[in-house]
């Protein structure tokens, strides 16, 4: 983890539990499960194959044109959404049991992750606060986005949002 990402993230005045699933380099919905003691659930709102454009083909280091998974989610516990994701997997890098594992949806890519036994690593990125975001009603949130990488080929891009409000005193 860079120590950018490490030193902006302790900066920022907010809950410990939100610091600590934004700061982690593994699985946020194990994270979510242990903190709430409940079955996070992942809800898709959207999900479709998309051709990588010139931003998208250098941001997941593909060709222009190649078929990207573009899927919007929902991670709740209980009742509650504590994350708001967006994750761009280019298909060509992913095995295809984990191709159709994601295709399905309501998987959590943690859960897909551990079932085919790869080993990778999370590149962190951008982390920000923004304001005024529809993620969650305007709440302020926390961003992050970062990259999963297998045998030094991207398997997703992931931005995740996370609401800066009291959910989080767990």
């Amino acid at each position: 983890m860079s120590t950018n990402f490490l030193e902006k993230l302790k900066s920022f005045e907010i809950p410990t539990c939100l610091r600590v699933c934004c700061g982690t380099d593994g699985s946020v919905t194990f994270l979510l499960e242990i903190m709430t003691r409940k079955q996070v659930s992942v809800i898709t709102e959207s999900q479709h194959t998309v051709k990588a454009d010139k931003e998208m083909a250098v941001l997941l280091g593909v060709k222009e044109g190649s078929e990207i998974n573009d899927r919007v989610v929902r991670l709740s516990a209980g009742d509650t959404v504590f994350v708001h994701a967006r994750s761009l997997s280019p298909l060509e890098h992913m095995p295809e049991t984990m191709r159709e594992q994601l295709m399905r949806a309501d998987i959590p890519i943690g859960r897909i992750l551990r079932s085919h036994n790869l080993e990778t690593r999370r590149d962190m990125g951008e982390l920000e606060i923004r304001e005024g975001e529809s993620t969650f009603d305007g709440i302020p949130v926390l961003s992050r986005s970062y990259k999963i990488v297998h045998n030094n080929h991207i398997l997703m891009w992931i931005n995740e949002h996370f609401p800066i409000d009291e959910r989080w005193n767990l």
